[in-house]
């Protein structure tokens, strides 16, 4: 069968550089870093002391004071996104079939700060017995923003969350689109949400020596394919991309952001927590996006990189590039956008989708920030083009966005301008 084209509609965004698309892009082009001393909770016994926070949410813009409680952070940071991509998109739902919209969005962890709450004060006030809020198990699990977005918006489509750690979103993404390739649906709003600021995330985290400890100075502390990185900066926040079928964008005449060309997933089959330090799994994902979407390595021309700040996680990727583009990869634009917004776990792949489709519809490279003349690693070749410090204009006509996860998930998708 032939399948359908997908594009991109409608974009909604909240991160740690701004909450909503505007200001994102803004701060991203501008090379701003998103980290600072963590507010949410008092961190000062934690080895890492340090995160990129969305900054000044309010969820009483969203919902009253009744209403919000029915909701755990990272779904409020979820419909927040969406919000802004369904404006976005000006799709007229009074005229739509909402049996044809669905909604694939995605969380990592889901609820940690609600399963925390509760847990917490069972745990610490035994004498008052087992009494859990009734909202305890759908505000924590991470399917539930996606049932959210459905719920407010009457969607009925396919609903559910893809959970494969720091590739969610992006697994969201690419499913949300062979579905409308299908023609399973029209319209799908996928993305994804994380909101993990939190004592047992960031302990968690830290105990594993994944978190940088540059407590003394947040906002270089993310600094990929630098040899004085010493690990990820942890951020939160929301970001929503409305896919459609391109036949029912042209007939409403929808404003096209991108295509989505095509995707890849794969494993690595090998470690924990830790990427194959051959880049194995990550050879393989980009080659299975370039099939996927009857693509060369050649009509590539920016990679936005899952690039954490990890000493063995920057290295295999960099392997990775290398072995798939070939001499092309020298004439590539790399960057690490996680060096501004930090690390959005689950959320990673949907914000990083995002800015690479802005990065095409404005032919600009957003860098990668705080490398430091010098502070170069011996494993990896500076040759290739890291997009340091200062974003890039040039022409864009394909990029790539590359999300791995613990357990060896790899998520890929190519994004290409509309033609």
């Amino acid at each position: 069968m032939e399948l359908k084209r997908v594009v991109v509609t409608g974009l909604g965004a909240v991160t740690p550089l701004g909450n909503d698309v505007e200001t994102t892009w803004e701060n991203a082009i501008a090379g701003k870093s998103g980290a600072g001393p963590i507010t949410q909770f008092d961190a000062s016994l934690f080895k890492t002391q340090f995160a990129c926070e969305v900054k000044n949410f309010d969820p009483s813009e969203l919902f009253d004071r009744k209403e919000a409680r029915k909701y755990d952070r990272y779904s409020q940071l979820a419909i927040k996104a969406a919000k802004e991509a369904m404006e976005d998109s000006e799709l007229d739902l009074e005229n739509e079939d909402k049996d044809r919209i669905g909604v694939i969005f995605s969380a990592g962890i889901g609820g940690i700060k609600t399963f925390e709450e509760e847990v917490g004060a069972y745990y610490l006030d035994k004498e008052r017995g087992p009494r859990f809020n009734p909202f305890f198990i759908p505000k924590m699990i991470a399917d539930i923003a996606a049932g959210h977005i459905s719920m407010i918006y009457g969607l009925r489509g396919p609903n559910y969350a893809t959970v494969s750690a720091c590739a969610s979103s992006t697994n969201a993404i690419a499913d949300a689109c062979n579905l409308i390739r299908l023609g399973k649906a029209n319209v799908i709003v996928s993305g994804g949400a994380e909101a993990t600021i939190s004592p047992s995330a960031v302990g968690g985290f830290g105990a594993m020596h994944a978190l940088s400890t540059r407590n003394e100075s947040p906002q270089t502390a993310s600094r990929p394919f630098s040899a004085s990185r010493d690990g990820f900066v942890i951020g939160e926040g929301g970001a929503c991309l409305i896919l459609e079928e391109l036949n029912h964008a042209l007939a409403r005449g929808a404003h096209i952001y991108a295509e989505i060309a095509g995707s890849g997933m794969s494993a690595d089959a090998y470690h924990l927590t830790a990427s194959h330090p051959e880049g194995l799994g990550a050879k393989l994902v980009m080659r299975n996006a370039l099939q996927d979407a009857e693509m060369r390595p050649e009509d590539i021309d920016y990679i936005n990189v899952h690039g954490t700040s990890t000493p063995v996680g920057d290295i295999s990727e960099v392997k990775a590039i290398l072995d798939v583009f070939g001499e092309h990869a020298y004439k590539l634009n790399i960057s690490s956008t996680k060096s501004m917004t930090g690390h959005l776990l689950g959320a990673a792949g949907a914000i990083e989708a995002l800015l690479t489709i802005l990065a095409i519809r404005n032919q600009i490279v957003p860098p990668t920030i705080n490398h430091e003349e010098g502070d170069n690693d011996p494993e990896i070749d500076y040759n290739l083009n890291f997009t340091f410090n200062k974003a890039q204009k040039r022409k864009i006509r394909a990029a790539l966005s590359n999300t791995f996860g613990f357990g060896g998930h790899n998520a890929s998708v190519i994004l290409k301008q509309y033609e």
